[in-house]
C-alpha cells in the first residue's frame, strides 16, 4: 500500500465522516473486498463514524441449502463425476458435505474451470461429468461458453447444475430488508461483466451511491472516501474507483454469452429466501445439459442448517462475532455454515483477522 496515498484516503475519510455527524454505514457487497479489508486491518483505522458491513457477494455462502442437498444427493448417485470449485467442498449440507461423500466414495473432483469439467467428460466418455456451477455474473460468462461449446459439439455425457445468481436483486432485498445501507462497494469483477451503468437505475432511485470498487486495500480506502463525499453531497448514482478494468457499459460479449445459454428466473438466496429476477437457469434449448433433469434430482422441502446464522450476516443485519456460533463451535476447522467455509465468506475473514 502507498502510505502518501493511504494518508490522503484517510484524511478525506475522516473528514467527510466528522461532516456526516452520524455513523454511515457502508456495505462492501463482494466477499473478497470483505478479505481485503480484513488483511489490510481497515477496520482499525476507520473513524468511527464509518461503520462497514458485509453483503451477499460470497457465491459459495448465497448457494441455498436446498441447491446443496441437491448437489449431495447427485454426488451419490453411482457413475456420476461430480465435479466443483473447490470452495464448494466442504459446505456443510444437513448431514453431509461433499467432502465427506467423496471419503465414502463419491467421485468428486476439484476443477479451476467449467472447461475443465468439460475436458474431464471428453476424456472419460463412459463416465458423466456433472459440474455444480455457481457464482454472480463473474464466473456465470465461462460457464455459459462451456454449455454452449458442449451442445456445438454434442458431449453427451456433460451436464451441469446451475444456481448462478444476479448480483443487483440482491442488493435491493438488502435495502428491502431494513438494513439501513447508506452506499455500496460494489464488486469489482462483477462490475467489469455488467458495467457500472447496471448500478445506474437503483442507485438514482434509491437515492444511493454506489461506488466501482477494485481489490487492493488502497482501493477500498479510495472507495470508502468517495462514498463518503458523495453521501456528503446527498449525490445517488454508480461511479468507478476501479477505473483501471471496470467501464460504463461493461463487457456486452460476455453477457452475450450468459443471455444465449440461460434465462433470468427467480433465485433462492441463503438466509434471504426467493428474489425474484435473480437467478439464472438454463434455456430450454440447453436443457438436456441440465443436470437436474437428466438425473431426475426431486424437489426438496426449503431447509436452513440450526443455528447458524449466515443469513443475517448476508444481509448485513448483524457482524459475524455476534452469531451464538462464531468462533466457538463454527470454525474453518470446523464450520456449521458456509460463510466460514468460503475463502470469501465473511465469517472466515473475521476469524482471520478479527
Amino acid at each position: 500500500m502507498r502510505p502518501e496515498k493511504a494518508e490522503e484516503y484517510l484524511r478525506r475519510i475522516r473528514l467527510a465522516g466528522d461532516e456526516a455527524g452520524r455513523v454511515v454505514r457502508l456495505m462492501e457487497v463482494c466477499g473478497t473486498h470483505t478479505h481485503a479489508i480484513g488483511r489490510g486491518g481497515l477496520r482499525a483505522v476507520l473513524p468511527a463514524t464509518v461503520e462497514l458491513v458485509s453483503g451477499p457477494g460470497c457465491p459459495v455462502c448465497v448457494t441455498s441449502q436446498r441447491d446443496v442437498e441437491r448437489m449431495l444427493l447427485l454426488a451419490r448417485i453411482p457413475g456420476v463425476t461430480v465435479c466443483t470449485f473447490g470452495d464448494m467442498l466442504r459446505v456443510p449440507g444437513v448431514s453431509s458435505s461433499l467432502e465427506k461423500e467423496r471419503a465414502r466414495g463419491a467421485d468428486v473432483r476439484v476443477v479451476y474451470s467449467p472447461l475443465d469439467a468439460l475436458e474431464t467428460a471428453r476424456r472419460e466418455p463412459g463416465q458423466q461429468v456433472a459440474f455444480l456451477a455457481v457464482g454472480f455474473e463473474t464466473t456465470a460468462p465461462g460457464v455459459a461458453a462451456v454449455m454452449l461449446r458442449a451442445r456445438d459439439e454434442r458431449v453427451g455425457n456433460f451436464s451441469a447444475i446451475v444456481t448462478h445468481k444476479l448480483i443487483l436483486p440482491a442488493m435491493e432485498a438488502v435495502l428491502d430488508g431494513g438494513s439501513n445501507i447508506d452506499g455500496f462497494l460494489t464488486p469489482g469483477h462483477v462490475s467489469v461483466i455488467i458495467g457500472a451503468d447496471a448500478y445506474e437505475e437503483l442507485a438514482g432511485r434509491r437515492g444511493i451511491p454506489c461506488v466501482a470498487t477494485g481489490f487492493e486495500p488502497i482501493d477500498v480506502l479510495e472507495g470508502i472516501a468517495m462514498l463518503l463525499e458523495l453521501i456528503g453531497q446527498g449525490r445517488g448514482g454508480s461511479f468507478i474507483q476501479y477505473r483501471r478494468a471496470v467501464k460504463r457499459k461493461g463487457n456486452e460479449k460476455a453477457w452475450g454469452a450468459m443471455m444465449e445459454a440461460f434465462r433470468i428466473t427467480d433465485g433462492e438466496w441463503r438466509g434471504i429466501g426467493v428474489i425474484p429476477g435473480s437467478g439464472l437457469k438454463l434455456r430450454d434449448e440447453l436443457s438436456e445439459l441440465d443436470a437436474e433433469k437428466r438425473f431426475n434430482l426431486p424437489e426438496l422441502e426449503p431447509v436452513e442448517l440450526r443455528g447458524c446464522r449466515c443469513g443475517e450476516v448476508l444481509k448485513g443485519m448483524i457482524h459475524p462475532p455476534e452469531c451464538p456460533l462464531f468462533g466457538k463451535v463454527c470454525t474453518p476447522a470446523s464450520p456449521v455454515g458456509p460463510c466460514m467455509v468460503s475463502s470469501e465468506g465473511s465469517c472466515a475473514a473475521r476469524y482471520r483477522y478479527g
